[in-house]
């Protein structure tokens, strides 16, 4: 196994707090962007890099000599009410950590999205999309993960929609919507990252993984 050099912004979130510690443990090199005065909530391991996700100029010039760049900035506990900060934080962040890896010629971006389309959370996931959009734009080999709902601490409400996934799932009319908006863990999110990172693409192409691949994620492989 090749040992990355990752550039990681939003490291400090729901999921980062879960990849951070598994990427260190494997041996990978690890920066990650916090605000100012927020470096003690890094993992250890992990070497801080202080600056505003919202604002590329802050950071790009951090960025060398990671090879791959890790971005998980998003707005915690996505609602409807929060249609605003979709589009001034979880876009404007997207897109000022696609703008600094191409120019700093990153050979392998990795994007938490969300699956779409989607009957609801609209607003949610069509900025995820042109996130997406801007990342097929500039160019960049990807990995974009798209899940829907990460089951975990603090977010385990989902739980009760499971009768009616199952039900969904073994139905021909929603089966296939039904997998690719069904529910995966935190481990299984982490331990999908951490194949990503492990496994970049390669040949200006952007592969996506969608829920049942994230769902067959476990277990990860011993470091080599």
């Amino acid at each position: 196994m090749v040992r990355r050099n990752v550039f990681v912004a939003g490291g400090t979130g729901y999921i980062g707090r879960s990849v951070l510690p598994l990427l260190v443990a494997r041996g990978h090199k690890i920066r990650a962007l916090v605000r100012p005065g927020s470096e003690a909530r890094l993992p250890a391991g992990c070497e801080p890099i202080p600056g505003n996700a919202l604002d590329g100029a802050t950071f790009a010039l951090h960025v060398p000599p990671s090879d791959t760049f890790l971005q998980l900035v998003g707005v915690a506990h996505p609602s409807p009410s929060k249609a605003a900060e979709f589009r001034s934080i979880d876009l404007a962040s997207a897109k000022a950590s696609i703008a600094a890896a191409a120019e700093e010629r990153v050979a392998h971006f990795v994007y938490v999205s969300v699956a779409h389309p989607a009957p609801a959370m609209r607003a949610y996931w069509q900025v995820r999309a042109e996130a997406e959009a801007y990342l097929a734009e500039k160019g960049l080999d990807a990995t974009v993960l798209r899940p829907w709902y990460v089951l975990g601490p603090g977010h385990l409400w989902p739980q009760l929609l499971r009768p009616g996934y199952w039900i969904a799932e073994r139905l021909p009319a929603t089966r296939e919507t039904a997998r690719r908006l069904g529910l995966v863990t935190l481990a299984q999110m982490a331990a999908s990252i951490v194949r990503a990172l492990e496994h970049p693409v390669s040949g200006n192409r952007i592969r996506i993984v969608e829920v049942p691949e994230i769902r067959a994620s476990l277990p990860l492989p011993p470091p080599s």
